[in-house]
């Protein structure tokens, strides 16, 4: 097909991706990659695609056929109003999280506070955090000095100033305190491999995804340190798997059992956040 207009080449990508049994991911792919709205999109649809745009349309509707996630294909990933640079070293942002994000602003005070992203990955919670509540002062950590390098990058590009520390858990965080934690740390169980998205797996970083002990052991380590790195009356916001929270809510107990503990449905009706005071 040469030269295609917009609609025609959306409309081959929809074939094209069909007959693979994949998602239509080509208008999204078309639209990131131009950064145009849907209505610039729109406007263009009868129009004849420009010779490079159709190249590297194609090339990017044959690299998502082969399970590469969009989000890599085009560098970038949509998060709570703003656009974050992905890489293989981070996970890509999902919206679940957003939710985690306005669920901590929401709860927490306005006031100047001293706030912990645990394991921020391309730093998309730290950032938003800051870019929310420029007042506080917040920190990020990761155990991966690529995924902080990605981080660092959104921090500048957005204009959010975030102090970076690579650490695993609290390990090189032994002295500071924080009025709050959030974290989306690795909750998924190894035994789980056999039903999760082929893309995920062959692209997304395991250390960010897979934790030992049902997928908790992090989340351990992580209940067992809050008492010494909030802050009196601090709290704690995590995510975790939809299907984890009997073993959490044992484990909090366990672990934290004279602190106040509320879970949080998400949007699709999964119980997958939990707040923790002390």
């Amino acid at each position: 097909m040469a030269e295609p207009t917009f609609f025609e080449a959306l409309r081959w990508a929809s074939i094209f991706l069909e007959q693979r049994q994949q998602e239509d991911a080509g208008r999204f792919l078309l639209l990131e990659r131009q950064n145009w709205t849907s209505t610039q999109l729109l406007l263009r649809y009868r129009e004849p695609m420009p010779a490079a745009i159709w190249h590297q349309f194609q090339a990017d509707v044959q690299r998502f056929a082969k399970n590469e996630p969009a989000q890599y294909i085009v560098g970038h990933a949509p998060f709570y109003g703003h656009e974050f640079k992905v890489t293989t070293a981070t996970l890509i942002p999902r919206s679940e999280t957003e939710e985690l994000v306005e669920w901590a602003l929401n709860e927490l005070p306005a006031t100047p506070l001293k706030i912990l992203d645990l394991g921020t990955g391309s730093g998309a919670i730290a950032v938003s955090l800051k870019l929310a509540r420029p007042q506080w002062q917040v920190w990020a950590s990761d155990i991966s000095a690529a995924a902080l390098t990605v981080a660092a990058d959104n921090a500048h590009d957005l204009g959010a100033a975030i102090n970076f520390r690579q650490s695993d858990v609290f390990t090189n965080l032994a002295v500071e305190k924080f009025d709050a934690i959030i974290s989306n740390p690795p909750y998924i169980a190894p035994s789980e491999r056999d039903v999760m998205d082929a893309s995920v797996l062959a692209h997304e970083p395991a250390t960010a995804l897979f934790a030992a002990e049902a997928g908790l052991a992090i989340y351990r380590r992580i209940l067992t340190g809050l008492p010494q790195h909030l802050t009196t009356n601090g709290q704690f916001f995590g995510e975790f798997g939809y299907h984890q929270r009997p073993a959490l809510a044992k484990m909090v107990a366990e672990l934290l059992p004279a602190n106040r503990v509320k879970f949080r449905r998400d949007l699709a009706g999964h119980e997958r956040m939990l707040q923790i005071k002390l």
